[in-house]
């Protein structure tokens, strides 16, 4: 008989509980629906992940929580969406409200991709000159090309440009560079990307109202003086540059964000299957 009562004290015990660790996982799972209410995703996170750390055993109170997650990964993704929405219209406007200073260069039948450049820096109207070339492709990726032309090659892959005070950047040797002749006249071109350029890009835009000395390294060495039409289209380039490359950077975003607001109303539809199922 005390077995018996000891047995029955014991399971009323547990009920008790159990019923305690659900009522107070209840109240935290409230605290979470009102701070989703009230667009406060980031509390209403924390408060369903508490649930989880401190009431493990509340096994149906978790299981809203989990549901309510999912509700607010949804705002979460779909807020996030708005934003880069906002940004993206600001950056095209941004785009659109100079994209007609440049030339873009871009051979349909060859080219998936072409290349923004300054009008003075466009080929036909720099033959026969040695200079530094700024472009920035569609996607944002801005370069820099090294073009020599003279009677002898100096065979050069690195540049390096010094301001009157005597500060300097320099490019690491490029990792795409080439030769040729053309009735006689020797041409070298070396690129070097954004971010591979030793600083160059970034110094003459620091640099852009001075002169700037080049001196083309290579097995001869060759010096020119910028002219300030070269120097205006890396400042140019550069600004369109940070534009397109913001655009590409909000496009990835964008898809990322919409590839979880796909993923989650896809689980959720599962989860809303498997209840009326259970019913």
């Amino acid at each position: 008989m005390k077995k018996l009562i000891t047995l029955c004290c014991g399971t009323l015990l547990l009920a008790a509980c159990g019923n305690s660790i659900e009522k107070k996982a209840n109240e935290k799972l409230t605290v979470a629906r009102t701070a989703y209410e009230q667009g406060d995703y980031k509390e209403a996170k924390l408060q369903i992940d508490s649930i989880k750390i401190l009431y493990p055993k509340a096994f149906e109170t978790r299981k809203a929580g989990q549901a309510l997650m999912l509700d607010v990964e949804l705002k979460v993704q779909q807020q996030k969406s708005d934003s880069l929405n906002a940004a993206l219209q600001a950056q095209q406007q941004a785009l659109d409200a100079i994209k007609d200073k440049y030339i873009l260069e871009k051979d349909a039948e060859y080219q998936q991709m072409g290349n923004y450049l300054w009008p003075t820096q466009t080929v036909e109207k720099n033959l026969h000159r040695s200079f530094l070339r700024f472009q920035v492709n569609e996607q944002g990726v801005m370069s820099m090309t090294s073009i020599y032309c003279g009677g002898n090659n100096i065979h050069h892959r690195a540049v390096k440009a010094t301001a009157p005070d005597g500060t300097f950047a320099e490019t690491p040797t490029s990792k795409d560079s080439y030769e040729t002749t053309d009735l006689g006249e020797k041409i070298e071109k070396a690129d070097y990307k954004l971010g591979d350029d030793g600083g160059i890009i970034n110094f003459v835009n620091l640099n852009k109202d001075k002169n700037i000395r080049l001196e083309y390294i290579g097995d001869r060495k060759y010096t020119t003086t910028m002219t300030p039409s070269d120097r205006q289209a890396a400042v140019g380039i550069y600004k369109l540059a940070q534009i397109l490359s913001s655009m590409t950077q909000i496009k990835k975003e964008q898809e990322e964000a919409n590839l979880k607001i796909g993923f989650i109303n896809k689980k959720k539809e599962i989860n809303a299957k498997k209840a009326a199922t259970e019913e």
